[in-house]
Formats: structure tokens, sequence, C-alpha cells
């Protein structure tokens, strides 16, 4: 079943707007979850729309709220984001980055106390679009054993970095330090899919392809083994550090994933390139890495953000492909 992107957006809003955000807030809220689904990333747009309703059922999130600076030093900014609606704070704290990189040639800012803030890839493309790299990410709750242990004590913190192209076609990696997200995770699961490689380990200690077994053992696996842990780590405690807000073990104690750890920086290449050379750059790099040898007759290397380029395009034409469950479960909102 394939959805419109406009009914998709309108329906997100039709929503948002009963639970108190307002017209304004509902438009662009609505915007982002379904721009996410537009890109490919189904489990962090529609898939994980009844979740966000739940804890604005349960008062998790407050929509009348929204985050602002409480220390502002040069091109570096602490922000508190009260616990309001994740995706729309992040979102003004990029802007706000990105206005501090155009002014200093680099921005930062911290965002404490925040909510989830769903795709974090968003962030990246959305300071790409205004013509800046972008680096970012979140802390979540524990939710993946550190290397060498079987109890949850770090987060698969989600990490983005974004290069910008004049053209539009930036290259993005947006990825969670573990193998694979818990979104992803279960998008294969209601699809009935197995994971592509091993993506953590079943009740029974062996590593497994099945979606469902991981997450009843919540034993997912790091990226990189032990390299996915140890970044996982520095990635808490610098946003810890920057923002002076909740680290993974504190986010932990709340019972739900509430109150996380942003960061979001962005540089402004302009202060050195002009864009001509920095689009040079950065096809140059594309080009060659496009240019591989494909590991199957007949396939091709793609570079990071382009899986989502083709997605927007196949699905601006054809509707974006929907679960029918999720998609009934917000009709009947």
């Amino acid at each position: 079943m394939r959805v419109k992107y406009e009914d998709m957006v309108n329906e997100f809003k039709r929503v948002l707007a009963k639970y108190g955000f307002t017209e304004e807030n509902a438009a662009d809220a609505a915007g982002i979850f379904a721009q996410n689904s537009l890109a490919g990333v189904y489990s962090h747009g529609l898939n994980r729309f009844p979740r966000v309703i739940e804890y604005l059922k349960k008062g998790e999130i407050d929509p009348q709220v929204t985050a602002g600076c409480e220390m502002a030093m040069g091109a570096f900014e602490r922000w508190n984001g009260h616990r309001g609606f994740g995706p729309l704070n992040a979102k003004k704290a990029m802007d706000r980055a990105v206005e501090l990189a155009k002014q200093y040639g680099i921005g930062v800012v911290a965002l404490g106390n925040n909510n989830h803030w769903m795709r974090g890839g968003s962030y990246g493309w959305q300071a790409a679009d205004q013509g800046c790299i972008g680096i970012c990410w979140s802390n979540t709750q524990p939710n993946m054993p550190a290397w060498g242990g079987v109890d949850k004590k770090i987060g698969n913190n989600p990490f983005i970095m974004a290069i910008p192209r004049s053209n539009g076609e930036h290259v993005v990696i947006d990825c969670a330090v573990s193998q694979f997200s818990y979104g992803k995770m279960k998008d294969c699961r209601l699809k009935g899919t197995q994971l592509p490689v091993p993506g953590g380990y079943d009740t029974k200690g062996n590593l497994t392809t099945d979606p469902a077994e991981i997450e009843k053992s919540w034993r997912v696996l790091p990226m990189g083994y032990w390299k996915g842990s140890g970044i996982s780590i520095a990635l808490d405690l610098i946003a810890t550090v920057l923002s002076n807000g909740n680290s993974v073990h504190t986010i932990g104690t709340f019972g739900d994933e509430v109150g996380l750890t942003q960061v979001m920086i962005a540089i402004d290449p302009s202060k050195a390139n002009t864009p001509e050379l920095t689009d040079r750059i950065v096809t140059d790099i594309v080009s060659d890495v496009k240019s591989s040898v494909p590991e199957k007759e007949g396939g091709q290397v793609l570079y990071p953000g382009e899986p989502e380029l083709i997605a927007i395009r196949d699905n601006r034409e054809n509707g974006i492909p929907v679960v029918e469950e999720k998609w009934n479960e917000v009709l009947a909102m």
C-alpha cells in the first residue's frame, strides 16, 4: 500500500493539532515525520508516530514549550529543551548552529533536556541545505551492552555527518552506533524480513539476524564491536559535558526515553572555499567512490545519502510505502 506525501502530512497534522500543537507547529512537526518516510526511513516516520502520540497522552512531551538558550559564549551556546517536542527543538537548535557558523565559521549548540528527535539525519540535511557541513548526535536511554558486558549500560547514540553540494545532492551519513537501530529492526520485523547481517544476540546468547530475537534479548551489537562501544561512550560524555544535561545512565532512571541530550555543530565551508571549489572537491571524491567495481554483476556502489535521494524520487512519484496496520492506526486517531 502506498500513500501520497501530502495525505500523510495532513493526517499527521490533524492528529497533532488534537494534542495541543499550534497550527504552525503541527504543520512543521507533521512535515518532519512525513519527510522521514518520504526519504525511506520508515522506522522514524509513520512507524514511530503512534509511539509519540502515546508520549503526548502520558504528558511526557509538552507541545506548548520550546527550547531556549541558557548560556552563550561566542560560537558556542547551551540550550534547554524543557522536554518539549524533540524534532522541533532539534530543528531550532540546528538553525541556530547554522546562524553561528555564518557568523563565526563554526557554530555549536548543546541541547539538553530535550525529547527524542526522531531521525537525526533530518538535521544533517537541514544544515547542508543551508550550505553548511552538519555534525550532530543524540544520546538515548541505555539500550546496548558495553563491549564485554551483557546488560544495557550504553546508548546506540545516533551520529550524523552531512557535507553540502549546491545541487542538493548532499552526502549524509546517519547511523546509530549499534549495527542496526531498534527502529530499523522493528521495521524489518513488521515486514517479516531478516537483517542482512547479524545485528545482535538471541536469548540463548547466539548471534542472529532475527530482529524479533534481538528485541527480546536487548543485546544489540555495537558497530565495529568494541569500537562502536567506545564511540557510544565518548559521544555521551561530550554531549553531557557540553550541555550539563542528562547522561545515558540518568535517562535510564526516567522510565521512558525522555530528557535526551543532543549536540548540533555547523561549519560554513564558504568561509574558506568558494561554493564551486567545495562542489568540485565533494564531487571528485564521490565520483571516485562510485567508480568502484561492484561486488555483484549489475550492482552499483552508492554514496551516503544517495539511497534517500532515490527513495524521495520514487516515493514522490508513486506514493510512500506504508505498513497498512500503522497507517490505519493513524487514520483512526
